[in-house]
């Protein structure tokens, strides 16, 4: 394996975040001893991290090599790519690269991180923009996506080019902005592509993922089949489109438009400032909408992922100020991604409850993917003809699988890679040349710590078996309290049998030991924790506070 990774004459990948998993895209490129950034993103915690909202990537290995970092170019405005700039930025100390709509979001994100001063943000305002940095060139492809500005990029290297995709699709009729053709695609496939680096999330699916216009007659349809009821819709608060298109919705069947959700309206302000959504209905407050006649309302609301703190998951719960009743009706015009179906199915079950009727994409035509379906993927493989195939932003089955896929649509090379592997590309044949770490981070309170650190783990076995505290006064006579176990009315009994025994085992300390603290907390410690596990079966974590000796 190699150890010096300045890539001098070679070019190479390696991605810290997105390869392995849905999410936390953060692409590395390497070239004459130079590395360019595509994104920056983060995902959102799970149960493994409890107390924690946003995971990050370790940035670790770019960091330490900040110094031969040229740029930060992002792609698209989505929060698995954009998401960790206000964290990472300033100490990477390069330029960002976007186009407006993004740059806009992450502006408004350093501003809100006061380090607006610090980053230099530069706007590449035209469709198919260029530029250079060190060894790299650098085009915008305006891609079909689930945001506005969705982008690829073209990135040309000494030794060839890298088309990287970014998230993609293709759509005929994409409602906001002008993707690029099948026609300008091919050329670039003409001219010669080295290495494609492609989205894998959607590669199960065996057809297209489907038109955002078509979207648009689902959505009519839907919403003129509930004549007199309140009609909410909750979807990706960044899918520009679809809010476009419930606009026009709205227009279409005589309802006032409210929103519910704060980056929906975040959204919907940057749009309008960059260009879209210009036609768009003029919003109506909570208090107006509560006041219209039922079946003259169209919410829009953000939750549709079972989010606790949402505004559907609060107008379930009865604890927002627009209110549904039995008979109205939500459509959830997004798709349910993969680990949220338990926190959707609570929200579901508390509108159900309350005679709410609920239409998703499996009963109606009301959603589409943002990413490519296995048509899409081999429809751009036969354009682009390159000669590697890189599959990124999936977890392993979906790259495997992509891989799979490029083999037989005749691509010669399939490198499937995952975070923390340093890929070849050129020169020679392609593949992974070595390792480096690549690990998480996440954001606890207001502090960036390693996601496998103590906090996290310590964190994780007091939420399982609880905790046991040891209190010794000066003559080591213990005080025994306890946190999550399940003893309840057993309390007592348990604390004087507890006690009990981490008196007996400090008696039985022998010699040294009598005044050693360390090996006093110890027998404490394992006395107090075989007392829990005898009367509860849990393991719980043990403190012992004592006094210096």
């Amino acid at each position: 394996m190699k150890k010096d990774f300045t890539p001098e004459d070679e070019l190479l990948f390696l991605a810290l975040g997105g390869s392995g998993e849905i999410g936390m895209n953060v692409n590395l490129y390497g070239c004459q001893g130079r590395w360019l950034m595509v994104d920056l993103g983060m995902t959102f915690s799970g149960d493994q991290y409890p107390g924690v909202d946003l995971v990050f990537a370790d940035l670790e290995f770019i960091e330490e090599r900040a110094g031969q970092l040229e740029a930060i170019v992002l792609t698209h405005a989505h929060e698995d790519h954009i998401g960790a700039v206000p964290y990472f930025a300033a100490d990477l100390g390069v330029p960002i690269y976007a186009t407006p709509f993004t740059a806009d979001l992450v502006l408004r994100k350093l501003e809100e991180a006061g380090i607006a001063n610090d980053i230099e943000l530069i706007v590449i305002d035209d469709d198919h923009g260029s530029f250079a940095v060190g060894p790299f060139e650098i085009t915008y492809i305006p891609l079909a996506h689930s945001i506005a500005e969705g982008n690829a990029l073209l990135i040309g290297t000494p030794h060839g080019r890298i088309f990287h995709t970014g998230d993609w699709k293709l759509d005929e009729d994409p409602i906001i902005g002008v993707p690029t053709t099948e026609e300008e695609l091919a050329a670039i496939g003409d001219e010669g592509v080295l290495a494609l680096v492609c989205d894998s999330t959607n590669v199960f699916n065996p057809v297209a993922s489907g038109s955002e216009g078509a979207v648009h007659k689902g959505l009519l349809e839907e919403v003129q089949k509930h004549t007199g009821k309140r009609v909410l819709v909750t979807t990706f608060a960044s899918n520009v489109a679809r809010l476009q298109t419930l606009g026009d919705v709205a227009r279409e069947t005589g309802r006032q438009v409210c929103v519910a959700g704060r980056s929906l309206d975040r959204i919907i302000e940057v749009a309008q400032a960059n260009g879209y959504l210009q036609e768009f209905p003029e919003l109506v407050d909570f208090d107006t909408a509560m006041g219209l006649p039922r079946g003259e309302l169209l919410i829009l609301a953000t939750g549709g992922q079972g989010e606790p703190r949402a505004a559907l998951a609060r107008i379930a719960e009865e604890n927002h100020p627009l209110e549904l009743s039995s008979g109205d009706v939500v459509l959830f015009s997004s798709r349910q991604i993969p680990g949220n179906e338990i926190s959707i199915g609570v929200v579901q079950n508390r509108l159900a409850a309350r005679g709410i009727t609920m239409v998703t994409d499996r009963q109606s035509m009301i959603h589409v993917s943002g990413h490519p379906g296995r048509p899409e993927l081999e429809a751009l493989y036969s354009w682009l003809k390159p000669e590697i195939l890189v599959p990124v932003h999936g977890e392993m089955r979906h790259m495997q699988e992509q891989g799979r896929l490029g083999l037989a649509s005749g691509i010669p090379d399939q490198v499937v890679q995952q975070n923390g592997d340093i890929v070849r590309l050129a020169p020679g044949a392609p593949g992974k040349i070595a390792e480096v770490r690549a690990g998480r981070l996440v954001l606890d309170g207001d502090i960036i710590v390693p996601a496998d650190g103590d906090a996290m783990t310590m964190r994780r076995r007091i939420m399982r078996d609880g905790v046991v505290i040891v209190a010794l006064d000066g003559d080591l006579n213990p005080k025994i309290d306890s946190l999550g176990l399940p003893l309840d009315e057993d309390y007592p009994d348990f604390v004087a049998e507890a006690r009990a025994d981490v008196i007996e085992a400090i008696r039985k300390l022998r010699g040294p030991a009598r005044k050693d603290e360390a090996a006093i907390q110890e027998a404490a410690r394992l006395a107090a924790r075989r007392a829990a596990q005898r009367w509860c079966g849990k393991r719980p974590q043990v403190r012992v506070i004592m006094p210096n000796l």
